[in-house]
């Protein structure tokens, strides 16, 4: 079983790298409306711990919890949304509708007087965000030629990115501006959620299905046996990079342990987001033509550096040192494992091959915010982020035995 090789040859014709104006159109319409939702989303999640915590009264503990739950939800949904498809082939619906959802749940943050509610708008966020990502991926994978794959998936990332801390942004704005009214907040997010919506159902085009082709049930025993040992591997290591990284709601908290003041937390989100959005493109464009088990080596090692940092600092310059840390190892993994699952999958089973991926992930996810939250609530943030650099360094074993089964062979 070999490991998925990675692209050896350039973007575009030799000598000639390629440009952002060369991608196409649509991926840039779905960069910008995953811009648009994730304003939305950072908007609400970059103070809802806060907001849990200090004016709901809710444990971290419950926190970890609602955390890991919601983001466990969102990773398996994608298994049924890709496998669905798939098999349909309409790969926009579902991301319209998986969009439309998350829209919809953003007015219950704002209307909230406990953790039922909060707990409900999660889960049904997430529902949405599940429903949406697998489709997405697909369609990205769909209308990218294989030479530009990996720039595509990070130049998606990097803008997904840059509404990951406009968010938060926004957020330290509106809550300096309306003295920490967190509902007044929370209710200008629908706001950006819209504007993603609709800039999905008319600014992207979907590629047409092939005439004649017939509509196969993905998960057949057949079809998942076309599922290869490399695809299957990818999937697994996926799971276990989520196990090392747990939500990042946790980060938020250890803001407001070193003494951050609460209107101003959320920056926490904005300068992770910023490193996260700068590097996400130029590491996948890297990706295209070097080796992608060294990238992933690599970004584990920078993980284990944010876990230590932040385990350590008292004082938010070393908070930042080490939330920039971890924006970097996103932008160096999430573009990359997005490619390597649409470069080891068949073309009419990435959706299910996603799906698969995500839901390995989403339950990996779910134990590892749980886990976080007990060590938290038990013995402090320190033992936290340790555990975490722990786990990095057992994925990192498995890289290196990975590679040296695979240079046996």
């Amino acid at each position: 079983m070999s490991m998925p090789s990675p692209h050896s040859s350039p973007d575009g014709p030799p000598g000639q790298p390629i440009v952002l104006s060369r991608l196409p159109a649509s991926i840039w319409a779905l960069g910008f409306v995953s811009l648009l939702m994730d304003v939305s989303s950072e908007m609400v999640h970059s103070l809802l711990p806060l907001f849990m915590v200090g004016s709901l009264g809710v444990s971290v503990a419950v926190v970890g919890l609602i955390e890991g739950l919601a983001e466990a939800t969102a990773l398996i949904t994608k298994v049924f949304s890709g496998v669905i498809s798939d098999y349909v082939g309409k790969r926009k619906v579902l991301a319209v509708i998986g969009y439309g959802l998350g829209a919809l749940t953003k007015p219950l943050f704002a209307l909230a007087t406990g953790p039922g509610l909060i707990f409900s708008a999660r889960m049904l966020d997430r529902v949405g965000k599940g429903i949406r990502g697998a489709p997405r991926d697909a369609l990205v994978a769909d209308i990218t030629p294989p030479e530009q794959r990996g720039a595509a998936f990070g130049l998606r990332q990097a803008l997904d990115t840059v509404g990951a801390f406009v968010g938060p942004l926004m957020a330290v704005g509106l809550m300096l501006l309306w003295a920490n009214d967190y509902r007044a907040v929370f209710a200008v997010a629908v706001i950006p959620a819209a504007l993603a919506v609709l800039l999905l159902i008319f600014g992207v085009r979907e590629p047409q299905r092939a005439p004649g082709a017939a509509r196969v049930n993905p998960i057949t025993r057949a079809n998942l046996k076309r599922l290869s040992p490399a695809c299957w591997w990818v999937v697994g290591i996926g799971a276990v990079f989520t196990l090392a990284r747990f939500s990042e709601a946790f980060l938020v908290l250890r803001a407001e342990q070193t003494g951050v003041a609460v209107a101003l937390v959320p920056l926490v989100m904005v300068a992770m987001n910023l490193v996260y959005a700068a590097s996400a493109y130029p590491f996948g464009k890297l990706s295209d033509s070097m080796s992608h088990t060294r990238l992933l080596f690599w970004g584990l090692l920078v993980l284990i550096g944010a876990d230590v940092v932040l385990a350590l600092c008292t004082h938010w310059t070393g908070l930042l040192v080490g939330v920039a840390l971890w924006g970097i190892h996103m932008g160096m993994t999430q573009g990359l494992l997005a490619a390597m699952v649409a470069d080891v999958a068949p073309a009419d089973l990435r959706g299910t091959a996603y799906g698969f991926f995500n839901l390995m992930s989403g339950l990996a996810m779910l134990l590892a915010s749980v886990v976080a939250g007990g060590l938290w609530q038990r013995f402090g943030a320190p033992t936290t982020f340790g555990a975490g650099a722990l786990f990095c360094g057992l994925a990192m074993l498995g890289l290196l035995a990975r590679r040296r089964l695979a240079e046996a062979r």
